[in-house]
């Protein structure tokens, strides 16, 4: 590409995004993003991830960063233990065999790394974009929610599951899959919590029957993720007259839902700190494509949403890195886009459809 100056815009700071920006710096472009949360820590950032050495790998060497990666990151948290839940016996693992680095690290870790690496002032927090709108030359006008606008020669909309930018290029938006994800966690596990820790081990711990499962996640600093997963309409919790900050009741109709289990596993009803957050699972239609459009494009969840089966941070990272090295290989940003967008588009719906299938193993439709 020309050495002109580009006005790059990406919408988001998830992995996606900084990780586009981090490599468009390493190769002196210039770069904006916009970002709605406040700061940094305005909010946790989820789990743990496992990133997988050709996508998320390749896209953290792309980016500079692997060696800092892999001082954060816990190889033997690879580890999957699978129990039958009656009886809380060690099954056979029945999920796909990724590869064998496959290393984790905690998400808000992997986001400082992105975020230390860029040069100050490249994030700009508590900007919300509400939608890009085109001036007719291939450019583009960012509106945000403060009245104000930004005009950018590309709109990079990394601004995930509820995008505001795939609007400019889609109609698709994100359905219900039927299956929810109940989140809760334990503290400080092996000191106040041995025995379960002893029983989760070094990685996840997985129990899963009737169309239903127990997920348990180990994250740095002693921190135990819990997910509940099971099959429920989307107002489930209205149809049961529960309210989600009634962490009693909500325990009481899991506990029923999970009778029958073996009580080292459903000691994570019982005891977990804190309260229970709700994570309906959406995604996008397979496959998910668009008409090119001169000057805006998507990436990571704003392009693929697919469910959290382990692809989706990995996908955003090389989404991000692939998108950078076309800007700056390519003769123009047009010819940039179209080449990303030839190769992440066929990538994801594979991916999508991997996922899904992924679901519908641990979780199986009711009427299967």
């Amino acid at each position: 590409m020309n050495s002109a100056p580009t006005r790059v815009v990406v919408v988001g700071a998830g992995l996606g995004g900084l990780a586009l920006a981090r490599v468009l710096q390493l190769h002196g472009r210039s770069v904006t993003v916009f970002e709605s949360e406040a700061s940094n820590g305005a909010r946790p950032q989820g789990g743990s991830l496992d990133i997988h050495a050709a996508t998320g790998q390749a896209a953290l060497r792309a980016a500079g960063l692997l060696d800092r990666f892999r001082a954060l990151a816990r190889p033997n948290a690879q580890e999957w233990r699978v129990l039958d839940p009656v009886t809380a016996t060690a099954v056979p693992f029945p999920g796909p065999v990724h590869d064998d680095d496959s290393p984790e690290i905690d998400r808000g870790q992997l986001r400082g790394l992105f975020l230390e690496s860029l040069a100050e002032g490249s994030v700009r927090w508590g900007r919300t974009v509400t939608g890009a709108t085109p001036l007719g030359d291939g450019t583009w006008r960012l509106l945000l929610d403060d009245g104000t606008s930004e005009d950018a020669d590309l709109v990079v909309g990394a601004d995930g599951a509820w995008s505001r930018i795939r609007p400019a290029l889609s109609d698709a938006t994100p359905s219900y899959t039927g299956v929810t994800f109940i989140e809760t966690g334990f503290d400080d596990c092996d000191t106040r919590h041995p025995a379960l820790a002893r029983m989760v081990g070094n990685g996840t711990l997985l129990a899963a029957a009737d169309s239903k499962a127990l997920l348990a996640q180990r994250n740095s600093n002693g921190h135990l993720r819990v997910y509940i997963a099971f099959r429920a309409p989307q107002d489930w919790r209205t149809a049961a007259g529960l309210e989600l900050h009634d962490t009693a009741a909500v325990r009481a109709h899991l506990l029923k839902m999970f009778d029958g289990w073996d009580e080292s596993l459903l000691y994570l009803l019982r005891h977990h700190d804190g309260g229970f957050v709700d994570r309906p699972v959406f995604v996008l239609p397979v496959p998910h494509t668009w008409d090119h459009v001169p000057g805006i494009t998507l990436l990571g969840d704003a392009a693929h949403l697919m469910p959290p089966v382990g692809l989706g941070a990995n996908l955003a990272m090389l989404d991000g890195t692939d998108l950078a090295h076309a800007l700056v290989t390519e003769s123009s940003i047009d010819d940039a886009v179209r080449a990303y967008e030839s190769r992440m588009l066929p990538r994801s719906a594979q991916a999508a459809e991997d996922c899904a299938k992924a679901l519908d193993s641990l979780i199986p439709p009711t009427d299967s």
